[in-house]
Formats: C-alpha cells, sequence, structure tokens
C-alpha cells in the first residue's frame, strides 16, 4: 500500500477541475488580451471565473486578483502596504509561513520598517494583549497574522485580531492559504484588508492563486508590465490555472461538511491509533484540539530515538508519503521554526500527517503500523 499524508504541501487535482480546465489547454487558447472573438471567449471564462470566487468569499469581483500562488499574494500585500502607504513598522509572529516572515524581514533588512513579533505561549496561542500594545505603541502598523498554521494547524482567531487592528488602524493581512477551501470565509465579517488563498491547497492546480484587498487600500503593483488585472498584477493570465481555482474553490465549498466530518475523522482515528501504539507519543501546537485547530493537519511529536533523524526516510521507504522535522538542534541544523520557536525538544522526531478527501481509514491504520514497528525495534 502506498498512502499520501501530505496534503498541506500540495493536494491531488480533483478530476472534475481537470474536466473544467481542459478546454482551455485545447480549444480555447486565445489571449484573454485580445480583443477578437477568440481572447473574448477566453476573458469571459476568466471574470466568471473571478466572479465565482468573490461569491463564495462575499467579496465584490473588482476586489480579486489572480496571482501564482499564496506567497505571491503574501509579497504583494506586504510590500504593497508598507512601501505604497508609508507604513513604518510592521507585526507578525515567529511562526508565521516563511512567505511572510521572510519578506517582512526582507523589508526590515533593506530600513523600510521596524519588525515586532507577537508574543505566543508553548503551545502557539497568540498574545492578542500584547498585539494591542504593539499597535498602540508604534503608530500605523501592517500585521500579518495567518490563519492557521501550515506546520501545527493552530487556528488564530482572524475575526479579533481584525477586531484590534481596525481600532489601531492597522493594515491587516491574514494568509489563508491552509484554510481556503476548508472553512468558509466571509470577508464582509471579518476587518481584513489582504486575504490569500492558492489553489493546489484544495485539489486545484499549482502555479495559481487569488488575492482579495480592499477596496480602500490602494497600492502599487509587484508585478509591472501589462496592464492585466486592473492594472494590479501584469503578465498574460494563468488561464486553465485560473479556471481550475474556480472549480476547485466551487467544489469544495458545495462539499465542505462532508468533507470537514470525513477528515476530522481520520485525525481522530490517527490520534487514537498512535496513542495506543506508541509509548509517550504527543502533540505539537494545538494539534490534538478539534475545536483550536486545523483539522486536516496533525503534528506528532515521538519520543527521543536513534530512530528520530531517519523517520521520513523510513516511512517513504514503507511508502507513507509525509512531512517532518525537529527543532533546531544546531546553528547548522535549520530544522523547523515553528517547532523551535515552540520550544520543542530537538531529540524527539516530529512528522506532520495532514490529510484529505482522498484518505481512508486503511490508510491511517496502515502509517500508523508502519510507524509503529519503528519504535519496536529501536530503542532510546
Amino acid at each position: 500500500m502506498a498512502v499520501y499524508f501530505d496534503n498541506a504541501a500540495t493536494t491531488p487535482l480533483d478530476p472534475e477541475v481537470l474536466d473544467a480546465m481542459l478546454p482551455f489547454l485545447r480549444e480555447h487558447y486565445g489571449n484573454p488580451s485580445s480583443i477578437h472573438g477568440h481572447g473574448r471567449k477566453v476573458r469571459a471564462a476568466i471574470e466568471n471565473a473571478r466572479k465565482t470566487i468573490a461569491h463564495l468569499i462575499n467579496a465584490a469581483p473588482a476586489e480579486i486578483s489572480f496571482t501564482s500562488g499564496g506567497t505571491e499574494g503574501d509579497n504583494y500585500a506586504a510590500f504593497g502596504s508598507i512601501r505604497t502607504l508609508g507604513l513604518r513598522h510592521a507585526v507578525t509572529s515567529k511562526l508565521e509561513h516563511h512567505a511572510v516572515l521572510h519578506t517582512l524581514q526582507a523589508l526590515e533588512k533593506s530600513g523600510d520598517i521596524t519588525l515586532s513579533y507577537v508574543r505566543h505561549d508553548e503551545q502557539g496561542r497568540l498574545d492578542l494583549e500584547h498585539l494591542d500594545e504593539l499597535l498602540k505603541t508604534n503608530g500605523r502598523s501592517f500585521v500579518s497574522l495567518m490563519h492557521a498554521n501550515n506546520e501545527i494547524g493552530n487556528l488564530n482567531d482572524i475575526g479579533a485580531i481584525g477586531n484590534i487592528c481596525q481600532q489601531h488602524q492597522a493594515i491587516f493581512h491574514t494568509d489563508t492559504v491552509q484554510t481556503m477551501g476548508h472553512y468558509r470565509h466571509d470577508v464582509q465579517k471579518l476587518k481584513n484588508h489582504f486575504l490569500v488563498g492558492s489553489a493546489h491547497k484544495f485539489h486545484g492546480p499549482k502555479g495559481v492563486g487569488f488575492l482579495y484587498r480592499r477596496p480602500e487600500v490602494h497600492v502599487a503593483p509587484l508585478i509591472h508590465g501589462g496592464s492585466q488585472e486592473r492594472n494590479v498584477r501584469a503578465g498574460t493570465e494563468n488561464v486553465y490555472g485560473i479556471i481550475g481555482l474556480a472549480k476547485a474553490l466551487e467544489i469544495a465549498y458545495r462539499d465542505m461538511d462532508t468533507h470537514q466530518q470525513h477528515i476530522q475523522g481520520l485525525k481522530d482515528r490517527f490520534i487514537s491509533r498512535l496513542t495506543s501504539e506508541i509509548e509517550d507519543v504527543q502533540f505539537n501546537g494545538l494539534s490534538a484540539y478539534a475545536d483550536q485547530s486545523l483539522y486536516t493537519v496533525l503534528s506528532v511529536s515521538l519520543p527521543p530515538s536513534a530512530m528520530s533523524e531517519m523517520l521520513l526516510f523510513n516511512l517513504d521507504i514503507s511508502r507513507v508519503s509525509v512531512s517532518g522535522g525537529s527543532a533546531c538542534s544546531s546553528g547548522a541544523d535549520a530544522g523547523s521554526h515553528v517547532l523551535t520557536a515552540l520550544g520543542c525538544d530537538p531529540q524527539r522526531g516530529a512528522i506532520r500527517f495532514s490529510m484529505s478527501k482522498y484518505n481512508t481509514a486503511e490508510e491511517v491504520d496502515y502509517a500508523v503500523e508502519q510507524l509503529a514497528k519503528m519504535y519496536r525495534k529501536v530503542p532510546a
């Protein structure tokens, strides 16, 4: 049996999505910026996709711009806001994705901003009182805090964060790459100025995503050239990617309740089997708490063992695909910046199991059995 539990990295393409994309790979090849019939047909399809996405997150079509994925959207929000609006201070956390952390650190290094980090506890809960203090004392700021952590699954209360940002007139960007397509987002209820999604995290194609931007926030484009995307993002659109993105999000919203119930059941099974099969297994962050973590992600901390450094290799040999990594144990060991920030024991092996609608209970059992075999064979 070969099993795939790395869906937080990327998901398999839904066959319905492929069916929607194929005509734009074969017959509808016109450039959407061309004014002839071939171009107009493709332009209409892009605008219909934009309307679909806008409808699903309760936005206006003009507030949706297509991108190459989450990283580009994060960069656009940060560089655009800070440099166009003249913001001199930014706030994030040390648990953010590198698409945010490295971007803001680059802006700090270039002298554009000073950068502050919101405190968190040993399980990764953000200290929102500290966020309030940082915004009180540093003038108008750019704030970037994700909806759900990609490594440990912690869910942040972006509604409460948005309210704090609004009180201090801060620009609030939230990376929703891990939650888009898995939770319903209503931008009319949230106070965020930017929100991003990436199609391949919810069974769409790679290389395409979207950025939501509130209309009152006018920022300079990140990519210059043509006038595509209403002068927000130059370059000929990734047409079949955009079609696939819209179809994937449409399917995700259509089937969300059923899939959430199924995947949460798999996660609960993982927790039960792991705790019964492996002594001293623990869970990182809030990963094991159903009401406080992303239902698709389970971050597992395994007891110190000679096996720890070879976990992923041996699971791969057993045909189990996962992600992992321990906390940094030295300056030469890159490790996981998230687990390091939480103060996790670098001697313990870490695995992220991330699940999708295509996984089964039998696959959960197989993955746990392969892991348990390793820990029965190798002493600490």
